[in-house]
């Protein structure tokens, strides 16, 4: 730690500034490099789906369900144990008192178990009005298809329940790595699978079968991994509700609250599903694809840092008062949150500014292959596209509702979601139906019919939805705006929420403009690269034109970052010179100290 200067910081004001900026990228870093391991594992998940199942119907079952069951996991997951047990059970580690934590842990486990076998049950029995409640627009043979994969993913529901009380468990304890790595093995098991299947030649209905089981045995995987870890550091677990001790009503008291936000998050995401199931084939396997691009930044920057962060922003909490926003204790959160903010604006916004100049080249070069062919490219980058237009938000979003459940307003970011939801669905409703109407045609950019007149007032008629020919229309990206635009909503009302509570707090902490000037040079170089790119005649693969066209531009982006005395990019240049030494140690034949 850092000494401060003054020799008697203030109770509740934290660590010295050096030293809470310094842990508090030590520990997004972990997390970061957990999740981008795991997040490219992903993409070449993506890759081997799109090149053995592209954009047809097969894919729109396995993405809706999928979607079912995780929307039952998410109410339960990691984003309500931040809510709710992460806070008090870090605020007791941090009292030293281990014996009530572990108590806290083992009663929320049981909770959490409980509730899980129920919602497994009711989702098997249940598949069939299920599916046609959340996917009501599928039919024929997308409906049982999906029908059947429903049934065969919804157990994976309990072991990947489990697996976020672990991520809790560890997160709290600074454990940042494992639990954010382990994903990894849920993506490996359905490459392994989907790979062995399509080696046998299966038809798409029984490779998307296949897809499921390998999902189910990659989230016990995913939970196996992570156990011995818990284990070691709670000992013996006790089970039990436990209700009546202090730190489980108060888990159990912001519980209830924490559910209903990631209750309306998930209706956003259930209405996406339930909206998408009514634009034509290929939708919902376009927002599918899409969304693993979106989330790759919204997780590796985003979630790094909000989840790096929460911990520590639960013990500072605890001495806030609230309404005033002027004492040591909020001074020190809002600096930490702020910082956090600095952070992920350095990440994101060039990573915006990539995928709407470049997004085409980032799609072929992860997904073109097999039955992803160039039109499914462009009608993923034009839904992406849309998608990033709101990417700093949600990402920033994140961070702050960590600051207010640190604070123990588990409501607020529920109520917020309610308005954001409400907001999306009618304006995707209104967007969905035009570009619908809008077909891809021709290999550029503007290769663009209007099919039928505008505007539109109804979905296409089932007959064209459904239509084997599988003309891509743009309906996807409709809803992929509007999502955006209330993405923005919800930013500014947690932003005001927080300044009521702790003053205000800044958007790229004080450092946005240079941000943004410096992400504006990367974008014209990297459109530069692609003008000469594409000018010069030759057929590069998809990967070197990525490379020869975002190459320059994230150089630049660095430079120009450096230039403009933005703290992240030395600190991002120290890291990989750190990377690259640990590396170079670690090679066979080299000796510390030996020249």
């Amino acid at each position: 730690m850092t000494p401060d200067p003054a020799g008697d910081r203030a109770p509740g004001a934290g660590p010295a500034p050096g030293a809470a900026l310094a842990s508090g990228r030590r520990s997004s870093a972990l997390v970061g490099a957990g999740i981008l391991l795991s997040r490219a594992a992903g993409l070449v998940r993506e890759r081997v789906i799109a090149t053995h199942l592209g954009t047809g119907f097969a894919v729109d079952a396995f993405r809706a369900a999928l979607r079912i069951p995780n929307l039952l996991q998410n109410l339960l997951g990691e984003g309500v144990l931040s809510a709710s047990f992460i806070p008090v059970y870090a605020r007791l580690l941090a009292e030293g008192d281990e014996e009530e934590a572990g108590r806290v842990a083992g009663a929320v486990a049981s909770l959490l178990s409980v509730v899980a076998a129920v919602l497994v049950v009711v989702g098997v029995v249940f598949a069939r009005p299920l599916t046609g409640a959340l996917a009501g627009g599928f039919t024929g043979a997308r409906l049982e298809l999906t029908v059947t994969l429903v049934r065969i993913l919804t157990p994976s529901i309990g072991l990947l329940v489990l697996s976020a009380w672990c991520l809790g468990v560890l997160n709290s304890h600074r454990r940042f790595f494992l639990s954010y790595v382990a994903p990894v093995l849920w993506n490996v098991a359905q490459i392994a699978v989907l790979v062995g299947a399509a080696a046998r030649g299966l038809s798409l209905s029984s490779l998307a079968v296949a897809l499921a089981w390998g999902a189910v045995a990659g989230a016990f995987l995913q939970l196996a991994v992570q156990v011995p870890s818990v284990r070691s550091l709670l000992g013996r677990l006790r089970l039990g509700l436990g209700a009546r001790r202090p730190g489980v009503r108060t888990v159990l008291r912001r519980f209830g609250p924490a559910v209903a936000g990631r209750g309306v998050v998930q209706l956003s995401a259930y209405l996406d599903l339930f909206l998408a199931s009514f634009l034509a084939t290929g939708a919902v396997a376009a927002l599918g694809y899409a969304q693993v691009f979106y989330l790759l930044p919204i997780s590796l920057f985003g979630m790094s840092v909000a989840a790096a962060e929460l911990p520590e922003l639960s013990r500072m909490g605890e001495d806030d008062q609230p309404g005033r926003s002027d004492g040591p204790a909020a001074a020190a959160l809002r600096a930490r949150i702020d910082a956090g903010l600095a952070r992920v604006a350095f990440y994101v916004v060039p990573t915006a500014a990539a995928y709407l100049v470049l997004g085409d080249l980032v799609v072929a070069a992860l997904l073109q292959s097999g039955r992803f062919d160039a039109g499914d490219t462009r009608l993923v980058w034009y839904v992406l596209g849309a998608f990033s237009l709101g990417l700093v938000a949600t990402t920033a979003s994140r961070l702050l509702q960590s600051g207010l459940y640190a604070l123990g307003d588990a409501r607020t970011p529920a109520v917020v979601a309610g308005v954001r939801v409400a907001l999306t669905t009618v304006l995707g409703v209104a967007l969905m139906l035009q570009l619908d109407r809008v077909a891809l045609a021709g290999p550029g950019p503007g290769g663009l019919d209007l099919v039928g007149t505008l505007p539109a007032l109804t979905p296409l008629p089932a007959e064209l939805r459904d239509a084997t020919t599988e003309v891509l229309r743009l309906g996807a990206a409709g809803l992929a705006l509007a999502a955006a635009v209330g993405a923005w909503l919800e930013l500014g009302l947690l932003r005001r929420r927080l300044r009521h509570r702790i003053g205000p707090v800044r958007l790229g902490g004080d450092h946005l403009r240079r941000v943004l000037l410096a992400a504006a040079v990367a974008a014209g170089v990297g459109v530069a690269g692609r003008t000469v790119v594409t000018r010069v005649g030759v057929d590069l693969a998809p990967q070197l034109a990525l490379l020869a066209a975002g190459g320059p531009a994230g150089l630049a982006y660095v430079a120009a970052a450096t230039r403009l005395g933005l703290p992240e990019a030395p600190a991002l240049m120290a890291g990989l010179r750190r990377g690259r030494d640990r590396l170079r140690r670690r090679r066979p034949g080299r000796h510390p100290g030996r020249v």
